[in-house]
C-alpha cells in the first residue's frame, strides 16, 4: 500500500434500471473474466425472480437484503509486544457495503440450486427475511467481535 495519499474514489455511475450505483457495484463484483453482460444479466433476472418470491419491489428487496448483510463491527489484528490481538472496530460505511456485497455474492455461489439466477434470487429473498449463509457470517463476525471486546483497549 502506497503512504504517499490516499487513492482518489471514483463515481461510479448508477445502473440503467433501478438508478443505483449499488446494483453497479454489484454487478462489476459478480462479473468474472470479464464478462459484463453475462453478470447483469444473472443480476436482473435474480432481482425480478426475488421480487416475486418476496413479493416487494426488486430494488426493495436488493436494498434490505444489504442492509441485513452489511456488518458493524469486525475484528482486525494487532500486534502488540509480541503478540497478535484480535482487536474489535467499527467498520467505515464503504467497507461495510463492500463486505455485504462480497458475502452476498460468495453465499449465492456456494448455495446448491441449479442456476446462478435462482441461487442470487433465493439468497437475496433469505437475507432480506434475516436468514441465510451471508446474513449468517455477518452474525458470526458480530460474535467474534463481542467475544474480543476485552481487547478494544488496543485501538488506534
Amino acid at each position: 500500500m502506497s503512504r504517499r495519499r490516499a487513492a482518489e474514489k471514483r463515481e461510479v455511475s448508477p445502473d440503467p434500471i433501478y438508478g443505483d450505483p449499488n446494483i453497479t457495484k454489484f454487478v462489476s463484483c459478480m462479473m468474472l473474466h470479464g464478462k459484463r453482460g453475462v453478470a447483469e444479466k444473472i443480476v436482473y433476472e435474480a432481482l425480478r425472480m426475488a421480487e416475486g418470491r418476496a413479493g416487494v419491489a426488486a430494488i426493495e428487496t436488493f436494498r434490505g437484503a444489504l442492509d441485513n448483510v452489511r456488518p458493524g463491527i469486525e475484528v482486525r489484528s494487532r500486534r502488540v509486544g509480541g503478540a497478535t490481538y484480535q482487536v474489535p472496530m467499527e467498520v467505515r460505511s464503504e467497507r461495510a457495503q463492500a463486505l455485504a456485497i462480497r458475502w452476498l455474492i460468495a453465499a449465492a455461489r456456494g448455495r446448491s440450486e441449479k442456476t446462478m439466477v435462482d441461487r442470487l434470487a433465493n439468497e437475496m429473498v433469505d437475507a432480506m427475511n434475516n436468514r441465510g449463509s451471508a446474513v449468517k457470517k455477518r452474525e458470526d463476525t458480530h460474535k467474534m467481535a463481542e467475544a474480543n471486546r476485552a481487547f478494544s483497549h488496543y485501538r488506534w
